[in-house]
């Protein structure tokens, strides 16, 4: 833990020094392009901060900055965003003017959604051209998420996240305003690959980590809302990346007039050097390619199409070899002898899992009148999902002695694992929403029906190979075994009204009240979730905010399959009396902005009532559903932010997070292992986030990014001795969540140089960035997952399933 406090205070160390260089002034007026009249209250930032001021009633902007070239955003209600760049000379006022051209289409759009994310509790906002400097192992849109309150993901390989005590399945994501799902099936982080949020397209990143609008249905836990740049009178803009890990390009553009603007995305990754670095040494080739693209049609000033496709195909390849893995203890005491053992395991076979995904969505609005809005919208929703492996092993377990490194074998084990599993997954939507804004009101509302497919395939079996009881010679146990075949479709319909309502002028006093009905046709359930939320500024440094709902979550089919059995066919296993997992949720905050310091102070308390719940176990990142309503529990916990300019011009933030979640067995379904309040798999104490930016001092072209991950150990449940056939004992569930994993631990460190390459015809500058990264600074050894095996005595080993150690990647972006 000193290295942490060293390391924080060695962070803000820098920020003195900084202040020690050279300032200067950026000053000037902002117009309307079209009148050349001075605009009030035109917000001006350094772009990707929140560090700036606003204009004037003439229209006048200053502040002060560290010597140096800067990209300014000027924005305001009713107009297109611009951005110029301004050259900021120690001791000198730099002048830089910019006129606003009207971007009536997008008027209503804007004001409505800024409202909506103020008046929101448990809202966290992540700007996608800072979140794109974080270091990680793949420029994921998910993995940033990591650095946001009440967010939890101890695992560098995988893109799930729990947030505030809710599973991996509990979080609802929204990619311009259209649902998309995660894999469904996947065993481990490496397969997962990219994630299909991009955040190179990415306008705004907002995460509702709690008490989300009746707008948003279906989870428990929270909603991930994203939407995507849509190009208005530009020119051609774009990026492109390029690391020893990863590449990417985004483009977009604007034509005839603005009336139609386009972006297109491409991503690849072939990170074959990262994923060896694990215990298991093999062939590793995974192969992720991701294809997104956005269209913007607007014919007239009243109607608009909107269309955005996205084509994903993630392979993972793996040809595994060998692995060695030590674990116990070394004692230097020689009153306490050392308990240290290794496995030594040869793998012959393969393994390879797929997802394809694809999507495609079109939305066209009209604007009825002034101040009434008429959406609809279709998509359609596809992945398919496949794994097969056919892997033996052969395992040796030793006792080893660390002063001389001998290696004492203690007994072996071979196993043989073969799957050919498949699921596909489809939904069709239709939806239409309107929108209503009368004089201090943002009213709402929508109705959706949507189908839905699956259709799964099981083929595997487990085998294990071991001396008979008389010992001369092999036993073969089957482990596992399963094959069948289901194929459901079902749908869902439903609706939501709500109205966010201006009760005290200058938004002092902002209300938002909805409710939301939905039903879902295989269990026949009707839903009703109503939902509050309330924000009050008490001062013009102080505001307080609370939310209240009911929300449920109807059954997916992972719940519905449960643990399924060669019994029965999988089609009569499917849960028809299986209900909705319901959380009623209760969060209360306050922001307190320090002027002085340009930081925001934020903190913000829940409790969650949980019922009707379906347990759960997770192995490294698959969920294994109990397929029944088993449960009820809850959850509270505190979030704390300090977020803002630690150092002027970069924002940075420190995020703490306490949190407990209990869950409770009816009595129809305890035994002796799960009675009482138990932990639930997401019951993670303490969670530390920060993510730092600096400049180097003297030269502001330099920047240095800092990401410190810290969770308390999560709670899993350790195997008890069962049947013993020959040498071979068999494992069942022991007490719940009555162990945990050790403590997550994690710094990763960027450096990045930011050099002027040319100039575009029209003037606009062309960048590069040269990153250096080292991930996992100081090599921390992270756990993710226990495999178990019996010792000769019966007694049961733990064998750690270990993350990445320390990985360096250098990136190069380009932007133009």
């Amino acid at each position: 833990m000193a290295r942490w406090v060293l390391l924080l205070l060695s962070g803000w160390g820098i920020v003195p020094a900084l202040q020690a260089q050279g300032w200067g002034r950026v000053a000037g007026r902002v117009t309307d392009a079209e009148t050349g009249a001075p605009l009030p209250s035109v917000t001006v930032l350094v772009d990707g901060t929140n560090y700036g001021t606003a204009t004037d009633e003439a229209g006048r902007y200053q502040f002060r900055l560290p010597a140096g070239r800067y990209v300014l955003r000027f924005s305001a209600v009713g107009y297109a965003t611009q951005r110029d760049s301004a050259v900021v000379v120690r001791d000198q006022t730099t002048l830089l003017d910019v006129a606003l051209r009207v971007e009536v289409v997008r008027l209503e759009d804007v004001t409505v959604e800024a409202r909506a994310v103020e008046a929101e509790a448990g809202v966290f906002r992540l700007d996608p051209e800072t979140a794109q400097r974080i270091p990680t192992p793949l420029q994921s849109g998910f993995q940033a998420l990591k650095v946001l309150p009440g967010v939890v993901s101890n695992n560098e390989l995988s893109y799930q996240y729990s947030v505030r005590g809710g599973g991996y399945n509990e979080n609802l994501v929204f990619i311009d305003g259209f649902e998309v799902y995660l894999p469904f099936r996947a065993q481990k982080g490496e397969q997962e690959g990219l994630g299909l949020l991009n955040l190179a397209l990415a306008e705004r990143v907002a995460l509702y980590a709690g008490g989300f609008p009746a707008r948003y249905g279906g989870k428990l836990a929270s909603a991930l809302e994203v939407t995507y740049r849509r190009p208005y009178q530009e020119p051609l803009k774009g990026s492109a990346t390029l690391s020893l890990l990863d590449a990417g390009m985004a483009v977009g553009s604007s034509v005839r007039q603005g009336k139609l603007g386009w972006m297109l995305g491409v991503r690849k990754a072939r990170a074959r050097r990262f994923f060896s670095t694990q215990e298991l040494k093999g062939n590793y080739q995974p192969d992720y390619t991701d294809v997104q693209g956005t269209l913007t049609l607007r014919p007239s000033a009243r109607h608009t199409l909107e269309l955005l496709g996205i084509a994903a195909q993630h392979n993972f390849l793996l040809d595994p070899g060998t692995r060695k893995t030590y674990f116990g203890t070394v004692s230097f005491d020689p009153t306490k002898p050392s308990n240290l053992e290794s496995i030594w395991l040869n793998y012959d076979g393969q393994e390879r899992a797929g997802f394809h995904t694809y999507f495609g969505g079109m939305r066209w609005s009209s604007w009825l009148g002034s101040s009434a809005r008429l959406a609809q919208e279709l998509a359609y929703f596809e992945t398919v999902e496949e794994e097969a492996r056919d892997v033996r092993a052969d395992a040796v377990l030793y006792q080893v002695d660390p002063g001389s490194g001998e290696h004492v074998p203690e007994g072996s084990a071979r196993q043989r694992d073969v799957a050919n599993n498949q699921v596909r997954v489809q939904t069709w939507t239709a939806t239409q929403r309107w929108q209503f804004y009368p004089h201090g009101h943002a009213l709402e509302g929508g109705a959706y029906v949507r189908q839905l497919v699956f259709t799964d395939r099981l083929d595997e079996r487990a085998v294990a190979v071991g001396a008979n009881p008389s010992g001369d010679g092999l036993l073969r146990v089957v482990l596992d075994s399963l094959r069948a075949q289901v194929h459901l479709r079902t749908w869902q319909a439903g609706g939501y009204v709500q109205d966010a309502v201006e009760l005290l002028p200058e938004n002092r006093l902002f209300l938002t009240a909805g409710l939301r009905l939905d039903y879902f046709a295989f269990n026949h359930q009707w839903t009703l979730s109503p939902r509050l939320s309330l924000r009050y500024k008490a001062s013009e440094l102080l505001t307080l905010s609370g939310a209240w709902g009911i929300y449920y979550q109807p059954p997916s089919y992972q719940e519905l399959r449960g643990q399924p059995t060669p019994e029965r066919p999988l089609s009569d296993q499917l849960n028809r009396n299986l209900k909705a997992q319901r959380a009623h949720l209760l969060v209360a905050g306050a922001e307190y902005f320090l002027p002085r310091q340009r930081l925001y102070l934020r903190t913000e308390v829940y409790w969650k009532d949980l019922d009707q719940l379906i347990s759960y176990e997770v192995e490294n990142v698959h969920l294994e559903y109990s397929g029944l309503n088993d449960s009820y529990g809850y959850a509270y916990g505190l979030d704390l932010q300090v977020r803002g300019e630690f150092v002027p011009g970069v924002e940075s933030w420190v995020n703490y997070s306490f949190l407990v979640t209990r869950e409770h067995f009816l009595p129809a379904y305890q035994n002796s292992y799960n009675r009482g309040w138990r932990p639930r798999p997401t019951d993670q104490r303490h969670t530390l986030s920060l993510f730092v930016q600096d400049y180097v001092p003297g030269d502001p072209t330099w920047k240095l990014h800092l990401r410190i991950l810290f969770g308390s150990g999560l709670p899993y449940t350790p195997p008890v001795p069962g049947q013993r056939v020959g040498t071979y004992v068999a494992q069942v569930p022991g007490p719940r969540m009555s162990a945990r994993y050790p403590e997550y631990q994690r710094v990763d460190l960027g450096a990045t140089k930011t050099l002027e390459l040319t100039q575009l015809p029209d003037g606009r500058p062309v960048h590069v960035e040269l990153t250096a990264e080292l991930l996992n600074v100081f090599d921390m050894t992270n756990t993710v997952d226990y495999t178990w095996i019996p010792g000769q005595n019966g007694i049961w080993k733990r064998i750690p399933t270990r993350l990445t150690p320390r990985t360096f990647n250098v990136r190069l972006r380009v932007q133009f």
